[in-house]
């Protein structure tokens, strides 16, 4: 009996020692933060803190499309990065939690104090994971973290979240997340960039009244941690053919008689070979492999098409080129290639930290298109 009787006290007392959730919170009762924007103005740091709750959020058989739900923006001040998300904690009526981010969106002015010692404070926050979308802008921060999707879903419906321009016909810059940008931001070369994002206020209406939407409209490119220079979506034609996670881009053939026919891509892959010359300079030869879907061809042949086509993305990879050596930027990361091939040269090149790429260090372009489909149409000529 008495052992029956210590038995018992045993586990009443171990039920008394388990931890309660007496400070535990609700779900409800937390603010969600989903994306953060950091500026850098009058030598102080300010943030904007995203904030949704779950009507925001959640999407059930009774969510109705089109109703306005309103976005908490909190904004902060100070020193320092830490200070400033600080300043916006004292007045939040819920405890932020940061487990939900998912974008980071810095101006241009802080890009170009540089940007890495923001990503690393924010990654010393242990509730915020390394798979956030970073990207650059230069529109109003209160802007950007107020813009909602078509039918004015929430934000988390755009492509600052998803990313879904990559699979569209027009992306030529593809998002990148927070660890690949951090394990880049110290390669050497002027290559790495981060994308821009803007608000298109000319394309879709909502009845007569313009609605604006998200488009990526360039990129900031890097060295060794700052701004070099900015580059636009229709200066970086040409980087499309570099970049192999490109799921699908359209490019307009000129044709005979001022004729446009037209060829979807996808997949399309670039094969960069640095040539050491007799005076101790480098020519980069680059080798383009594209196949593509017929989708307009003014009845011409596939032959023609292919030739138009080739001559067509030689001359974007020149023009991006061109423009890109002229702004100091690598976008087809010429400078790395070389680096990983020929490490002693590329030092010597780059002595001092040295931009050596000039408009004859593009060697042969040679671009070899291949029409696997013509659609459900078949009447092109062979």
């Amino acid at each position: 009996m008495r052992l029956l009787i210590v038995k018992i006290f045993v586990c009443l007392l171990s039920v008394c020692l388990l931890p309660s959730c007496a400070n535990s919170r609700d779900i409800q009762n937390m603010a969600y933060v989903t994306a953060l924007g950091v500026d850098f103005e009058n030598g102080e740091y300010k943030t904007y803190v995203q904030v949704l709750n779950f009507s925001n959020i959640a999407k059930s058989e009774n969510t109705s499309l089109g109703k306005k739900v309103p976005i908490w923006i909190g904004k902060g001040h100070g020193k320092t990065l830490a200070l400033s998300l600080s300043d916006t904690n004292q007045t939040s009526q819920f405890p932020l939690f940061w487990g939900h981010l998912k974008t980071v969106v810095l101006s241009e002015n802080l890009m170009r104090r540089g940007g890495k010692d923001t990503y690393e404070t924010l990654n010393r926050h242990y509730e915020i994971r390394y798979n956030v979308l970073v990207f650059g802008t230069k529109e109003r921060m209160e802007d950007i973290l107020t813009q909602k999707s078509i039918f004015n879903l929430s934000p988390l419906d755009t492509i600052m979240y998803t990313s879904v321009q990559n699979r569209n016909q027009s992306s030529y810059v593809i998002a990148s997340y927070g660890n690949r940008l951090i394990a880049n931001m110290n390669e050497p070369g002027n290559s790495l960039y981060i994308p821009s994002i803007s608000i298109n206020k000319h394309t879709w209406l909502e009845e007569k009244a313009g609605r604006g939407m998200f488009e990526m409209n360039g990129a900031y490119f890097f060295d060794k941690g700052k701004v070099v220079n900015w580059m636009s979506s229709q200066e970086l034609m040409g980087l499309r053919w570099a970049t192999e996670k490109i799921s699908r881009t359209v490019l307009q053939v000129p044709l005979e008689d001022g004729q446009i026919g037209a060829i979807q891509f996808e997949h399309p892959r670039m094969r960069v070979i640095p040539k050491v010359q007799g005076n101790g300079d480098v020519k980069f030869d680059l080798k383009v492999m594209a196949k593509g879907t017929v989708r307009d061809s003014d009845n011409a042949t596939i032959a023609v098409m292919e030739k138009k086509a080739e001559q067509a993305i030689q001359s974007e990879i020149q023009k991006t080129y061109k423009v890109g050596i002229a702004k100091h930027c690598d976008p087809f990361k010429l400078e790395e290639t070389l680096y990983r091939q020929r490490p002693r040269l590329f030092h010597q090149l780059t002595k001092g930290g040295f931009f050596f790429l000039n408009e004859h260090s593009l060697g042969r372009v040679s671009v070899t298109v291949k029409i696997t489909s013509t659609g459900k149409y078949k009447e092109i000529v062979k």
